[in-house]
């Protein structure tokens, strides 16, 4: 039987599994990226799939555009279903996670990749940057519910909002990492550049430029006179059509896709915030998004064992993954939460339930194919292990932490974790 034959039947199962699966298990303590890693991890134990799984290292370009179009409708995805206006205090944990936690957790991982894996500073940085977002690929099961839904509670929101902002606020270490690895050195840098080109005009220009392009699409999808606008047509693929005009747009001038997207996503949410439609685009974004992250999950499972992606791992890359993962994160997230006013246990869940996953993927695809960096191959390892670790342990803990934490809050949580309408308690 042809190869094509079986990939087209397996496509088709994999569909059928992105529609079951969270069905199956909602009230259980497992996660649908584990269950499509452990997928591909098996079929790359059969011969003729392990012939097709190449090291990610070997195919730059695939792998860095693959994962870009999965983050990037997570990220429309993301910005469509928060209800909160954006401000200073509104969204003042976001901003403490963003400008204490993320900084400080590239500057711990950079430190700790030079003094366990023997890391240049550029190699070090570069894989710090990589694994600092929060993904919101993989982040679902933390974020808040469909727009319009009463589960913006603290910890989903501010986990939402960071993932959806972090991944482009990544891009300047990403692109110091590059400079870093062609200048050899820090004094050949242009720090000037860096700070007010990648780091300033890259940034606003991405979120004034996004923001502005849904605007102009939300009065185009909700205002304009009733027969010709775009809300008339039910449609939840409009969508699609706006994530890739913003993206574009915000690329084309050389700014950040990734910030353009989700300021885009928030800016179509404003144009007309109680619109019934922003539901129907949301719920498209999101089964798209699932039906890539499970290609790309079963992919990396197959990456994993297949690929020989782990074998290049020693001793000391598995302590810089747990290490940064169960110290380095919380720790930084924790720093910049002091002072919030947040409870114990909201400053808690926010600090260590930031996934790692296909942002990171993307971060390494791209810088690799910008710049020459030593050791590669355990840089790849680190980096897979490290996201490996986190679907493990985050899909394992989510479900019954969330469950604690929406008991707390008074919430009926048996009808959350169903997706059914929440009852009010009755005072």
């Amino acid at each position: 039987m042809e190869i094509y034959v079986l990939v087209v039947a397996g496509f088709g199962v994999l569909v059928l599994l992105t529609a079951w699966l969270p069905m199956v298990l909602r009230a259980l303590p497992l996660s649908l990226p584990i269950c499509c890693v452990g997928i591909g991890a098996a079929l790359s134990m059969f011969p003729a799939i392990a012939d097709l799984t190449p090291h990610p290292g070997s195919h730059l370009a695939v792998i860095e555009h693959a994962s870009e179009a999965v983050v990037v409708i997570s990220l429309m995805g993301a910005g469509l279903k928060i209800d909160r206006l954006i401000g200073l205090k509104t969204w003042s944990v976001t901003w403490r996670l963003l400008g204490i936690g993320m900084p400080l957790t590239i500057l711990a991982l950079t430190a700790l990749g030079s003094a366990l894996l023997g890391l240049g500073l550029a190699a070090a940085l570069l894989l710090a940057a990589s694994l600092a977002p929060t993904d919101p690929v993989l982040a679902s099961d933390v974020q808040v519910g469909h727009p319009a839904e009463d589960h913006e509670d603290e910890p989903r929101f501010a986990l939402t909002s960071e993932a959806g902002l972090n991944d482009g606020l990544a891009f300047p270490f990403v692109n110091l990492a590059v400079a870093l690895a062609g200048a050899g050195s820090l004094t050949g840098l242009s720090w000037s550049h860096w700070l007010s080109i990648d780091v300033l005009w890259k940034v606003a220009v991405g979120a004034v430029l996004g923001a502005a392009v849904g605007r102009a699409l939300g009065w185009l999808t909700f205002h304009l006179p009733n027969l010709s606008k775009l809300s008339r047509t039910g449609d939840g693929f409009v969508a699609l059509g706006v994530t890739c005009i913003a993206y574009g747009c915000v690329q084309a001038v050389d700014a950040y896709g990734f910030v353009g997207v989700f300021a885009a996503a928030l800016g179509l949410r404003s144009s007309s915030r109680g619109h019934a439609y922003h539901r129907k685009m949301h719920d498209y974004a999101e089964e798209l998004e699932r039906l890539l992250m499970m290609v790309l999950l079963v992919g990396f499972g197959a990456v994993l064992v297949g690929g020989g992606l782990l074998q290049p791992l020693t001793w000391p890359a598995v302590a810089f993954a747990l290490i940064g993962l169960l110290v380095v994160r919380p720790v930084s997230c924790w720093i910049g939460l002091i002072g919030s006013g947040r409870s114990l246990a909201d400053r808690a869940v926010v600090s260590i339930f930031g996934i790692r996953g296909l942002g990171t993927v993307y971060y390494l695809a791209f810088a690799m194919g910008h710049a020459t960096f030593e050791r590669t191959d355990l840089i790849w390892a680190t980096a897979g292990l490290t996201v490996l670790l986190s679907i493990l342990g985050h899909g394992i803990t989510v479900t019954p932490v969330l469950r604690a934490l929406d008991r707390r809050m008074g919430r009926d949580t048996q009808s959350a974790q169903l997706d059914l309408k929440l009852a009010v308690p009755r005072p």
